[in-house]
């Protein structure tokens, strides 16, 4: 296992990620938000991981989801940031700003505030995209975590995401 700071369990995720995308044949995209680069920072931690991993965008505020990613002020306003539809759009706005064949989208409230009643702190959503897929096949879940802290929380959501960029049957 490479010498890292990060978590153990996230770094054997990303390896398994990078070898069974490597052996797919496809590249991957990130789009995060409240994991803020951990799933991006996971992914180059492997030897070789410029071979599949080709873009990650961290889109904290809604003005750079809109800007970078093209997620409409229309969809933030009326389902907020963190919702099934902003994921989704997220995720389309990475494939279509690169040229991966998978991209997986994570917004979320890490905490320790920022949560509400209908969105507790430990709610994350992730949506997946496939470059080819027909657009209406919305893969897209949203998580409630437990709230053990925001790094808690964020490692959580990180570890989903990689499941998520993992090919079927990997």
């Amino acid at each position: 296992m490479p010498d890292t700071v990060l978590p153990a369990e996230l770094v054997e995720l990303a390896e398994k990620v990078i070898v069974a995308n490597r052996r797919a044949g496809r590249t991957v995209a990130v789009a995060e938000s409240c994991t803020g680069g951990l799933v991006s920072a996971a992914l180059t931690e492997i030897a070789g991981s410029s071979e599949v991993f080709e873009a990650g965008f961290i889109t904290y505020s809604n003005d750079m989801k809109a800007e970078l990613l093209k997620v409409s002020h229309d969809v933030l306003d009326t389902f907020g940031a963190v919702s099934i539809a902003t994921a989704w759009a997220m995720a389309q706005g990475a494939l279509n700003k690169s040229h991966a064949h998978v991209a997986v989208a994570i917004t979320g409230i890490a905490g320790p505030g920022g949560g509400s009643e209908q969105k507790p702190v430990g709610t994350v959503v992730f949506a997946r995209a496939e470059r080819g897929a027909s657009p209406d096949k919305v893969v897209a879940d949203m998580h409630h975590f437990a709230d053990n802290g925001r790094g808690g929380v964020r490692l959580q959501a990180a570890l989903c995401a990689l499941e998520l960029l993992l090919p079927e049957g990997a």
